[in-house]
């Protein structure tokens, strides 16, 4: 799509503000209801792809609707958008020369460059069992029968205990508490601005901000004790990051480790974390769904030779997967700056001001998605495909900031849902909780939210008996 099929005239005047409060703006509006996404979703509807927003004071433009899903994937949005204004400060936080997210052009392809296999699926490979291995032992530290379980915890530590294991060789539990909350804080209040500067002197940000950098200067450590005895294929993410370093200083200075290698867990801290915990709570609250997932797990693993194809035979918890990722998108919305001036559907667009980009608006729009708000896990069945319209669907972002690790957590996700329904037999604690969903910094459910182990469905040789 070109600026001029997008308009027919430029305006000199802005595009509408939607209405706020004094001071604080739209910033209560973004955080009710689901969040930014569906309260994009409503200004789309009433002020097409364009309008303005508060947020603490400060005003951003919101470019929303398949409009700027495509303009964000196009040629055109790789040259005319930019991320770097709202990492910087992150990247200020850590003293780092580079940071993935924030980088454009040479830089950021040379950098995804080094992470992508280490990121991949492929990492997997010959590791299907360890990896079940991994969950059950995760399961059995958290999901105990006639226990409360708090779900966004536990999966932070599943997450965690997985991608630690695979990605940096290390299961670094008692840490974290310190990347939730040192995460939290920097994306809240350096990244989102939704929070004052003064958090960032808490005590317990503090605390939690040093244990960060001890856990990867311990990384480092662990890298050149093992330095020289792993065989390529036993070779992980921080191998490939530790080696470029070594190569390469330029690209990866001895200033940015921490944060690059402490990546791997403020990556899938909120947003693995987040999709699998809606995932347990719309798959429990729809039992014709449940019952379905518990079928396909029970014939999957009832197959002792597994690999990765076993996924193609869990249709129903893949579409429970991507319906979560349709209706609770972690990353409801993306932010970028203007790189150079343009136009985007009939207004001006300066260099430097801030964006945000409301992409994941067609996953609530009824033109791609017949009943938007009912939870249908065959919308993405063969012969419906309602995901593959164009612009239907963005929740791993779009553009060349697409998430590196998307096919990794596809993966990830499958297998340990599917391993969870199969372990365990789980209902909603209470029963009849209804979703409240936090905000801040990306939208995901609250921490209260529970589920009961009612029992154990299948015994296996390892892990919970």
């Amino acid at each position: 799509m070109t600026d001029s099929s997008m308009r027919l005239y430029v305006s000199n005047s802005e595009p509408p503000l939607v209405k706020g409060l004094p001071i604080v703006g739209n910033t209560l509006q973004m955080a009710k209801n689901g969040g930014p996404g569906p309260f994009f979703y409503k200004c789309y509807r009433e002020h097409g792809p364009i309008f303005r927003v508060k947020v603490l004071n400060k005003t951003y433009k919101v470019l929303a609707g398949p409009e700027a899903v495509e303009f964000m994937g196009s040629k055109e949005g790789k040259k005319k958008l930019r991320s770097k204004e709202f990492w910087q400060q992150m990247k200020d936080a850590y003293q780092a020369k580079y940071q993935l997210t924030a980088e454009s052009g040479e830089i950021h392809a040379r950098l995804r460059a080094v992470m992508r296999e280490g990121y991949s699926r492929k990492i997997l490979i010959g590791k299907f069992d360890q990896f079940l291995q991994a969950t059950d032992d995760m399961l059995k530290l958290d999901w105990q029968v006639g226990h409360s379980v708090p779900v966004v915890s536990s999966m932070q530590r599943l997450v965690t205990g997985q991608l630690g294991l695979f990605l940096t060789g290390r299961v670094p539990l008692n840490y974290v508490e310190d990347i939730r909350i040192t995460i939290k804080t920097i994306l809240n209040v350096l990244v989102t601005r939704q929070r004052p500067r003064i958090l960032l002197y808490a005590p317990r940000y503090r605390r939690a901000f040093k244990r960060v950098h001890e856990l990867g200067e311990s990384m480092i450590k662990d890298y050149y004790v093992n330095k020289g005895k792993k065989a390529n294929q036993e070779k992980n993410l921080i191998d490939d990051i530790m080696e470029e370093h070594e190569r390469n200083s330029d690209l990866i200075p001895e200033s940015d480790l921490i944060l690059t290698l402490t990546g791997p867990y403020v990556a899938g801290l909120d947003t693995v974390a987040n999709t699998t915990a809606n995932l347990i709570y719309l798959v429990l609250k729809h039992p014709d769904v449940y019952q379905k997932v518990q079928q396909e797990v029970d014939a999957v693993f009832a197959n002792p030779n597994l690999d990765t194809s076993c996924l193609k035979e869990l249709p129903t918890l893949s579409g429970a997967i991507m319906e979560s990722l349709r209706m609770y998108p972690v990353t409801a919305a993306a932010m970028r700056a203007a790189n150079i001036d343009f136009n985007f559907a009939g207004y001006e667009i300066k260099e430097g001001e801030l964006l945000y980009m409301g992409i994941t608006v067609p996953h609530l729009m009824e033109e791609f998605y017949p009943e938007p708000e009912k939870f249908d896990v065959e919308r993405y069945n063969k012969g419906r495909g309602e995901h593959l319209q164009a612009n239907a669907f963005s929740p791993y972002g779009r553009g060349p900031h697409t998430c590196l690790g998307r096919s990794l957590a596809e993966v990830q996700m499958v297998l340990s849902m599917a391993r969870l329904f199969y372990r365990l037999d789980l209902q909603l604690d209470p029963f009849d909780y209804a979703l409240k969903i936090k905000v801040a910094p990306t939208p995901g459910p609250e921490r209260g939210f529970k589920v009961k182990v009612k029992g154990i469905r299948n015994k296996i040789k390892y892990g919970i008996n």
